[in-house]
């Protein structure tokens, strides 16, 4: 009788440490998982005025009469996202509740300026169409040269002292939430973050 129950914790001691392998085995294939999968946040391009550096100031007319300064010197209440788009955008269009959304979660600290370029009347028609009348709407062609905006959705995030602090392409929610998350983070971008901190990881290990 003894043996027998010797013997059975004996076997169950073996299935524990078995199950111990197991589940570090897991926990080391999850890390990898999770250094394959980082966060994935707006691409940003090389051209253009850097992050970090004093954004380019220019005074636009906005349609409906709505004047808007994007970057310069001086200091504003508020940072400004401005989202280039384009009514021939598919990609700009299912983005559209996502921007209402956060100029109503943001607006404390965010305001939203649309930016374009093109005919006048398919701009109006298409604000009208989607109800984009409560944004700041501009028609910039220079603006999306200086920006070198080649691809859209495209954004740009300026803080209140009028430095450029994010920028990327926009294709998701996500996407444009990694350009406030780089802002906080005081980082170029939330690919950067990552990759700074496996670095200090990777010397520390």
């Amino acid at each position: 009788m003894t043996e027998a129950l010797l013997i059975s914790n004996l076997v169950l001691w073996l299935v524990v440490l078995a199950l111990c392998a197991i589940v570090v085995a897991l926990v080391r294939q999850i890390g990898v998982l999770h250094e394959r999968i980082a966060p994935a946040g707006a691409l940003m391009l090389g051209n253009g005025p850097r992050v970090g550096e004093q954004a380019p100031q220019f005074e636009l007319q906005g349609l409906g009469d709505v004047a808007v300064t994007i970057g310069g010197s001086q200091t504003a209440e508020r940072s400004t996202l401005v989202f280039f788009l384009s009514p021939t955008c598919p990609v700009c269009k299912t983005l559209l509740p996502v921007l209402e959304s956060a100029r109503k979660s943001e607006r404390d600290w965010l305001q939203i300026v649309l930016a374009s370029d093109g005919e006048v009347q398919a701009q109006q028609r298409f604000i009208e169409a989607n109800g984009l009348a409560v944004f700041p709407y501009i028609l910039s062609a220079e603006l999306g040269r200086a920006y070198h905006v080649e691809k859209l959705p495209y954004a740009i995030l300026i803080d209140e002292q009028g430095i450029l602090r994010s920028k990327g392409l926009i294709n998701t929610r996500e996407h444009l939430e990694s350009l406030f998350e780089a802002k906080e983070l005081h980082v170029a971008s939330v690919q950067d973050f990552y990759n700074k901190n496996r670095e200090a990881e990777r010397e520390t290990a």
